[in-house]
């Protein structure tokens, strides 16, 4: 547990000092600043991404927050690695009471030209996913009578047209509905559940294009600049802290105001289009 000396009374109106939270995708991007905001706050963290290595980095750092971190590897795309890692994050580590899910990746083509194979993996990695590590901790926080937190990573794609990359927006849509009926059925016993939907976040595999393409991808953007990833960290910590006591079920946009201001599928992904399209990183 993280020192309560260290905490200042900002931080500690979180209320989450020593609380153990699931961080998927915690090695890089949204998950790496989401396990750094936490450890701020006194979360003890669990980081479970694609490569052991990446993970334990962001430990060995967080640690020095004085909290407990833990690095699991796992392919959040195979069901059977994703519940064995849940279990063994509870019975080697210590129960859970919260879950940050970041992890999401797009396959480009358009409609009439895609297959079933790019449909089928963008729903696995930023639907299917979801779907089965949130069931396995509700299972869990049920079977104790636990309250807990949980939160998915959508995009404004998931709240939009996504032209060109229709299978990541299709997936990031029913992470939204899904998140509502999770929360419908959970909510009672406790656990809420609710979800970010990024724009256009700086990430380590969206980082910054030249001056000229920016400020183009910019234009439909009120803010006039991309987000980052502590943008999404701190609007994750607030769904799972105890400042949202009384929301669930609920899609908050960190997009800088792109949706309130149209929110227009803007073409093909491989110009600068592809900083607004918010597609997540962390690919674990």
């Amino acid at each position: 547990m993280a020192n309560k000396g260290r905490l200042s009374t900002e931080e500690r109106l979180f209320g989450m000092e020593g609380r153990h939270v699931l961080i998927i995708g915690g090695g890089q991007g949204m998950g790496e600043a989401t396990a750094r905001l936490l450890a701020r706050l006194g979360c003890n963290l669990t980081l479970l991404d694609l490569e052991q290595e990446r993970a334990e980095r962001v430990c060995q750092a967080v640690r020095a927050e004085g909290i407990k971190a833990w690095a699991i590897a796992a392919d959040v795309t195979d069901e059977a690695q994703v519940v064995a890692a849940m279990e063994r994050i509870e019975r080697e580590f210590a129960p859970l009471d919260a879950m940050a899910a970041i992890v999401g990746m797009a396959g480009w083509s358009k409609l009439a030209e895609m297959t079933t194979e790019t449909w089928d993996r963008d729903h696995n990695r930023n639907l299917r996913y979801f779907f089965i590590a949130a069931r396995e901790l509700a299972r869990s926080l049920l079977a104790r009578g636990a309250p807990g937190s949980i939160v998915a990573v959508s995009s404004v794609d998931g709240l939009r047209s996504a032209q060109n990359h229709g299978a990541y927006g299709a997936a990031k849509a029913g992470l939204v509905n899904l998140v509502r009926t999770m929360a419908a059925e959970w909510t009672p016993d406790g656990i809420r559940v609710n979800c970010v939907a990024p724009g256009a976040i700086v990430t380590p595999r969206i980082p910054l294009g030249p001056e000229e393409q920016e400020r183009a991808a910019m234009a439909l953007v009120p803010m006039q600049r991309r987000g980052s990833t502590e943008d999404i960290a701190r609007a994750i910590a607030f769904f799972l802290s105890d400042l949202s006591p009384y929301v669930s079920g609920q899609t908050l946009a960190v997009d800088g105001g792109y949706l309130a201001k149209g929110g227009f599928s803007i073409g093909t992904p491989r110009v600068s289009s592809q900083g607004t399209l918010g597609v997540d990183d962390a690919k674990a």
